[in-house]
């Protein structure tokens, strides 16, 4: 009795049965047995006979069409039966064969070992409740925040692609860390750390873009479209794409170096000109000087230009810090201070405006002035904007006095309100030299209150 191996040999001594026996290995990779129909184009004589021969035709046409089950047939008819064909395709091959559904179960079964395998790491050491584990699990469960990019990188390379996640996980962790500690970093710096890579975080690369698609998740956000956004989910993630992405326009401020008043400041200040500070600007920086006691802060550009356009008071030092407190402003917010000046800062009054004033309360005390976020100011300020679910949990724990009465005004009517419809309050006030009666009230008790961090 002949076996399936010399079987599978003899068919292989005969060129004229291998465009044959590739045929006959996708049908029964697709099917898992012998079925399916093959047709062969532009056969030869040699071809047409020897096939022909195993199923008992005679083909006269180039173009030879036949069953699976027809060739199996056929086969078991010949000196080497009984045949397995299955046996007789994987020594023909000199591999095991599968059918195309399990290699993808086999396929789709390690891709699941794979994602699983980092969940848990993330679980074992951040546990449950970390943002790392949660973004894996979202990633996983939803197939989304990352999972097509890292899915990707997987097929390229399993290790590379788990080294590449846990970098993500432990990066997630590290900005969690900073948030709490209102602290930023340099993109190169940050990126270092992690894996020794300045450059691993950069836009564009595999590692750069997962990150985004995390920090996405971090802040329930959508994935930036263009270089602005991108910058602008980095900086509110306390990441700082470069030197001068961190800025503060400003007007009316003398800066101050070892070597006296910085020229360049002086001269916008003696031109009555706004300006630009960037961290790179800030080297070498050891002090500042208002035109007056009062310096005053707007979250907005718009209401930053329009002010300066219509105030006319050249004893006027306004700053405006384009939302989130950048580095440079965390450490130029001080150096005004540090001069006895008081700041008077207004923001929108919505969840994130709010937030912002009142982190900066807390880390400089009673010297920073809340302007123009009253409850009032909000009645008169509405855009009738929802600011949703997530917005309204960002208002539990808000510690200022002043903006958690405003706070509770928010929660109740669950809509924002911008400082662009209270430009001729802000105007009135910077004129005059106010701050909102309701500020100015809240602001004197303050004072006489023990001083929080002066």
């Amino acid at each position: 009795m002949y076996s399936n191996r010399e079987c599978a040999n003899y068919f292989k001594s005969m060129n004229e049965y291998q465009r044959c026996f590739q045929e006959l290995r996708k049908k029964w990779q697709s099917y898992g047995k012998a079925a399916g129909r093959i047709t062969l184009k532009e056969t030869s004589e040699a071809e047409r006979r020897a096939i022909g021969g195993i199923l008992g035709k005679t083909f006269y046409d180039e173009t030879i069409r036949f069953s699976f089950a027809e060739f199996e047939r056929g086969l078991q008819k010949t000196r080497y039966a009984p045949v397995d064909m299955r046996e007789v395709l994987e020594a023909y091959f000199g591999e095991k064969l599968s059918t195309n559904q399990g290699q993808k179960e086999e396929a789709q079964k390690k891709k699941s070992e794979f994602l699983n395998g980092i969940g848990q790491y993330f679980l074992e050491h951040a546990g449950s409740e970390s943002t790392a584990f949660l973004w894996m699990n979202e990633l996983i469960s939803q197939k989304k925040s990352g999972y097509q990019l890292l899915i990707k990188e997987y097929g390229k390379d399993r290790d590379q692609a788990e080294t590449l996640a846990k970098n993500v996980g432990t990066a997630l962790a590290k900005l969690e860390c900073a948030k709490e500690a209102e602290e930023e970093c340099p993109l190169a710096v940050f990126a270092a750390e992690i894996s020794g890579n300045p450059h691993y975080f950069d836009r564009g690369t595999a590692a750069g873009q997962l990150l985004v698609h995390a920090v996405c998740f971090l802040r329930k956000t959508e994935f930036p479209q263009n270089a602005h956004r991108w910058r602008e989910l980095l900086l509110g993630a306390g990441i700082v794409p470069d030197n001068v992405s961190s800025i503060v326009h400003a007007y009316g401020l003398r800066l101050r170096t070892e070597n006296g008043w910085h020229p360049a400041y002086d001269a916008f200040c003696k031109l009555g000109e706004p300006y630009v500070i960037t961290m790179e600007n800030l080297r070498g920086i050891t002090g500042a000087q208002a035109a007056a006691d009062r310096v005053y802060a707007v979250e907005n550009e718009m209401v930053f230009s329009y002010l300066l356009e219509h105030a006319g008071n050249e004893k006027l030092t306004l700053l405006c810090t384009s939302g989130q407190l950048r580095a440079v402003a965390q450490e130029l917010i001080p150096l005004i201070l540090d001069t006895g000046a008081r700041i008077y800062y207004s923001g929108d009054i919505d969840p994130d405006g709010i937030g912002i004033a009142d982190r900066l309360w807390q880390k400089f005390g009673n010297r920073i002035r809340i302007w123009r976020m009253s409850p009032a100011d909000y009645e008169k300020s509405l855009s009738g904007e929802d600011i949703g679910e997530t917005g309204v949990s960002k208002l539990k724990h808000i510690e200022n006095p002043l903006l958690r009465e405003t706070a509770g005004a928010v929660e109740e009517k669950r809509m924002a309100a911008y400082q662009e419809n209270l430009l001729d309050d802000l105007l009135g006030d910077i004129t005059s030299g106010g701050t909102g009666t309701e500020q100015t009230t809240l602001n004197k008790r303050l004072s006489s209150d023990l001083p929080r961090a002066d």
